[in-house]
């Protein structure tokens, strides 16, 4: 058989489709069969036509690259990122959406090379390398262009007649599969990859939009009690720590030894806007709410920190992770993640006491109310081994490789509870430096984890889980804050009340107002039924 007929026979689109569906598509049938309840012959005919429709779903995308010097390029890209893919969807139990996709780019190449191992290069190379070699290799069939999309157009026909007719008589069957496991939109691969990339493009266009000013009525309120003081909180924005892991919560482990000396406001019933920073972050510092929240429609909205600086507050946002994720961007920055010092780097980041690194020289200089957020690398995986000093490493031995499923799940817990000793060693020093300033200022201190994280119960790492199929353990979140004496009398806050009421349900959607309302803010934008402070003061 000549080249040209096996072409035909075995076009490249077909081929590569065929070893997607069903080499590259590993957790969606895993999924699947879980859902009727495991591997037997009914379950492989019942699933025959939903595999019918995937191949002539992929058949048909692909072909609309098919024309010279474009298509194999096409299908090569395919094949490496489907291989990247698949890995990290089964060795961490992770979907690819919007979210995901995002944080991926967004992520610094620090951060990447923890994941980067062994494991890894051999699936790119058995699932990507190997069949892109293949493909290259393999003859395809070109016309002039003209004829090119005839024969495209014709291709589609049939995919599309293929896809319509196996829906319509079998539509029924899988109905109930996906109103009740709707992940599965998100393990089919390379359709997540594609989807989500569309997302994220149209929030870049959208990113163009002109800045929409709120809270520029924001003023100190009259209602204030005037001390010759100023007001000074420190927002601490943790990251990846989850409250299933402080003892604050009801830990076993004595995760906060420090912070349980102090007396401390812990909000037992926190849970997140996102369940990862690129969506969390934004999202907890915007005034829409996680129900409303559009990641497009914040990067052109003022927040949080645009209304305290329209109220004349100064706002400085100290960095020592990725980035604020566009948050910051019309405030004072400061990036102390990338800083080369020996005593609190190490090779791969920087502690989280490099925050408070000439901090008090800024506080000199200020004259008015403050509002200071830290952004924490706190607990970002999978390097947990790597956010801590040694003097840290607690409970012993840790898990210190990127392919998390290959520690012991004692290992791995070893790991991050350390980083969340660390974590109550930093926020002790934040109140301790605040103590220290208790001469100029009247002083708080509030705490809340950007979202939790997975340590492999029911095989699930790291987070970025879909927010409607993530388990609790990346959603329910740290929150907690501390006053000074002075800040207490002159904000008249009511602390038994506080604690009488701190087992309620909070969740980001509070920061946003309680903020505004510890600061002394008045503005329309503030919503007192969201501020977690509000019942327990008396501004009267």
């Amino acid at each position: 058989m000549n080249q040209s007929k096996l072409a035909n026979l075995f076009p490249p689109a077909l081929l590569v489709s065929l070893f997607m569906a069903v080499f590259c598509n590993m957790p969606l049938w895993r999924k699947l069969l879980e859902v009727k309840g495991g591997l037997s012959l009914n379950i492989v005919i019942f699933y025959a036509p939903f595999f019918i429709v995937l191949i002539a779903l992929l058949v048909l995308f692909f072909t609309v690259f098919r024309f010279k010097y474009l298509f194999k390029g096409t299908l090569i890209f395919f094949l490496l990122a489907t291989s990247l893919i698949e890995y990290f969807m089964l060795a961490y139990d992770v979907v690819i959406d919007k979210t995901m996709l995002q944080n991926a780019l967004e992520t610094n190449p620090k951060e990447a090379l923890e994941l980067v191992n062994i494991k890894m290069f051999l699936y790119i190379i058995v699932l990507g390398i190997i069949p892109s070699i293949f493909i290259w290799n393999r003859p395809a069939q070109y016309y002039s262009f003209l004829r090119q999309l005839a024969a495209n157009a014709k291709t589609l026909l049939i995919c599309a007649v293929t896809i319509f007719i196996t829906s319509y008589f079998f539509y029924g069957d899988y109905t109930s599969v996906y109103r009740n496991n709707r992940e599965i939109r998100y393990l089919i691969t390379p359709v997540n990859l594609v989807d989500s990339s569309i997302s994220n493009v149209s929030r870049i266009f959208k990113s163009n939009h002109p800045l929409v000013v709120v809270g520029n009525d924001a003023n100190l309120s009259a209602n204030r009690n005037h001390s010759t003081k100023k007001n000074l909180t420190i927002l601490v924005i943790g990251e990846t720590a989850r409250a299933a892991n402080f003892s604050l919560d009801g830990y076993g482990r004595q995760t906060n030894p420090l912070l349980s000396q102090e007396h401390i406001i812990n909000f037992s019933q926190a849970y997140s806007c996102g369940t990862a920073t690129a969506a969390s972050v934004p999202c907890m510092f915007s005034n829409f709410g996680r129900e409303h929240f559009d990641s497009s429609k914040a990067k052109y909205t003022e927040n949080l920190l645009d209304v305290l600086s329209h109220a004349g507050i100064s706002v400085l946002w100290r960095n020592n992770n990725d980035s604020c994720k566009g948050v910051c961007s019309r405030v004072t920055y400061e990036d102390m993640a990338h800083l080369n010092l020996n005593d609190l780097c190490n090779d791969e980041v920087c502690y989280d006491e490099v925050l408070l690194l000439h901090l008090q020289e800024y506080l000199d200089k200020q004259n008015q109310d403050g509002v200071i957020v830290l952004h924490q690398q706190g607990s970002h995986g999978p390097g947990y081994n790597l956010r801590h000093p040694q003097q840290f490493k607690v409970f012993t031995p840790e898990c210190d490789k990127a392919t998390l499923n290959d520690c012991s799940q004692q290992e791995l817990v070893n790991a991050y509870d350390n980083t969340i000793i660390y974590t109550d060693f930093f926020l002790k020093n934040v109140i301790d430096f605040l103590k220290k300033n208790n001469q100029k200022y009247n002083s708080a201190m509030f705490y809340v984890s950007d979202h939790g994280e997975s340590l492999g119960e029911k095989n699930v790492y790291l987070h970025g889980l879909p927010y409607f199929i993530a388990p609790d353990e990346q959603k329910h979140v740290p929150m907690l804050s501390w006053f000074s004496d002075g800040f207490i009398q002159n904000n008249h806050i009511d602390i038994p009340c506080l604690n009488q009421h701190s087992a309620r349900p909070v969740s980001h959607d509070n920061l946003f107002h309680s903020i505004l309302g510890l600061m002394g803010v008045a503005t329309q934008v503030y919503n007192a039924s969201l501020d977690i402070f509000a019942e327990c003061r008396n501004n009267s």
